[in-house]
């Protein structure tokens, strides 16, 4: 089974608010990029990429988080990272049942984390073979 059909697979298993509510956000998510692709990782977490990782979606028992891999370095004027686990690299959004998924916001917050890894992995490409600097 591929990332997409676990990912089906995990939706319909979560027959309570978490399966409309973690739809609804996979749903934003994709509409942000034909590019981007789902995987399905440790031990079963899904996960988007697209030039690097986007996000990586879990659905707990009060909550469905989707943490965004360098969330720190994206703008959110739309403040949807309301996540108490903040660092230097990673931000969340926590959504419990009864939260509206913002899905304009979303696909925004999801585009800004695709042109963040475009510049992020385009900086860190190695030089190019057969150029040197003249002595």
């Amino acid at each position: 089974m591929d990332g997409p059909e676990r990912i089906d697979r995990m939706i319909a298993e979560l027959e309570d608010w978490r399966g409309k509510t973690f739809a609804q956000v996979r749903k934003a998510i994709l509409a942000a990029d034909r590019g981007i692709v789902e995987e399905w990782k440790w031990m079963g977490s899904p996960v988007w990429s697209l030039g690097g990782m986007i996000a990586v979606g879990n659905a707990h028992k009060a909550k469905v988080k989707i943490t965004f891999a360098y969330g720190a370095h994206l703008p959110d004027p739309d403040k949807l990272f309301n996540a108490k686990d903040t660092g230097n690299t990673r931000r969340a959004i926590d959504l419990a049942e009864g939260d509206k998924v913002d899905v304009p916001a979303l696909t925004k917050l999801v585009r800004a984390a695709i042109a963040y890894n475009q510049v992020r992995f385009k900086k860190k490409a190695p030089a190019k073979a057969g150029k040197s600097k003249k002595a």
